[in-house]
């Protein structure tokens, strides 16, 4: 196999998928040094500093740089072409011994950049997919999609509420219930509401001590929440990259907020500022009234059931997230729930259309 000095990768990577890694490792294992350059209209709806940073991720051992490129693609326009190549060369400016790719535009850049065009399974005959092709249904292309990709695209859905309102009961069942579905949504996710295990372990602790101490014995501080909530956030952002496209969620970093006001009477910064790193797509708030309370030895508040509902919405009404109050039995709330989570779903994946191409001459 011939081994080149320098060899470039080129793409929009919107957004990157199974065919553009195969082509980017294989144009590592016949370069010595390899610049993959990730090209992004302004138009776009995907940042081009994410698509960099999937890149870098999949690929560490390449150089990715990226290049807004707001120029209409005319593979027959010369001016169009220089207008192009002032932007790739900005962007790779040493020399470039190969460039490897899959279009019909390979030949042609290849030779503007003085370098051999190697294609790599044109006919997309190992990897049956295409950037189109996963902007149009994410779903049907999923198992073409890496895992920080997947991250990015999975609906998220987070059950909320009060103490003893079925949060965790809920959330369980819809996981269930979609991974019941199979094919891609096999996968389907719960993530575990990581402030319960924190207050098991500082209860065990206390009863280290004192074998007949009780939940009423815990004590928190304020700088305890934004601990669990940098955990919650990143137990979810793990189970994201794994599973299919939703991820069922029992509470979130949002959710701590109000939980540390209802410890420590009064808001938090910190998790205030990580709550806000990423918006959730549906929040389902779990309402007090139909659920008795049940004492699980880490509960003590049952008069602030209501109180904590009704703060659960309005900071979800005061932020703008999209949420729905559950209510009635299991049953009910299931359906009720499952109902909520198609609709969103059905809604799809919405990107931004690119520049128009023009990649084929007109019959004469």
């Amino acid at each position: 196999m011939r081994r080149f000095g320098h060899g470039l990768v080129l793409g929009k990577f919107y957004p990157p998928h199974a065919g553009h890694h195969h082509l980017v490792r294989t144009a590592q294992d016949q370069c010595e040094r390899l610049t993959v350059l990730v090209c992004a209209a302004s138009v776009e709806s995907v940042p081009l500093a994410d698509r960099v940073a999937w890149m870098r991720e999949a690929h560490p051992g390449a150089e990715v740089v990226g290049a807004v490129d707001d120029i209409p693609v005319d593979l027959y326009d010369p001016a169009v072409w220089e207008a192009h190549m002032a932007v790739f060369r900005g962007a790779v400016p040493g020399r470039v011994d190969a460039v490897f790719t899959s279009e019909e535009y390979g030949g042609e850049l290849a030779r503007r950049f003085g370098a051999e065009e190697v294609l790599v399974d044109r006919e997309r005959t190992l990897f049956p997919v295409s950037g189109t092709a996963v902007r149009a249904d994410p779903v049907a292309a999923w198992e073409f999609l890496g895992p920080a990709v997947r991250a990015a695209l999975t609906r998220r859905i987070v059950v909320l509420g009060a103490e003893s309102t079925g949060t965790t009961t809920l959330s369980r069942a819809l996981a269930g219930h979609y991974r019941s579905r199979g094919g891609v949504w096999a996968k389907t996710g719960w993530v575990a509401e990581y402030g319960r295990w924190y207050s098991e372990e500082k209860l065990a602790a206390v009863r280290a001590a004192d074998p007949a101490a009780s939940w009423p014995d815990v004590s928190f501080t304020s700088e305890e929440f934004p601990v669990i909530a940098r955990r919650q956030d990143a137990d979810e952002e793990r189970a994201a990259r794994l599973g299919s496209p939703v991820l069922f969620c029992d509470t979130d970093s949002f959710a701590t907020g109000i939980w540390h006001e209802r410890y420590m009477d009064g808001r938090n910064a910190e998790v205030e500022r990580i709550a806000a790193g990423r918006l959730r797509d549906l929040y389902l708030l779990t309402d007090h009234a139909d659920v008795p309370f049940e004492d699980d030895g880490l509960r003590d508040g049952p008069q602030l059931r209501p109180w904590m509902t009704g703060r659960f919405r309005e900071e979800l009404e005061r932020t703008g997230r999209r949420f729905l109050v559950v209510a009635g039995d299991r049953e009910a709330r299931l359906a009720r729930a499952v109902a909520a989570v198609d609709e969103l779903l059905g809604e799809g994946w919405h990107f931004a259309d690119p520049l128009p191409e023009n990649v084929r001459a007109e019959a004469s």
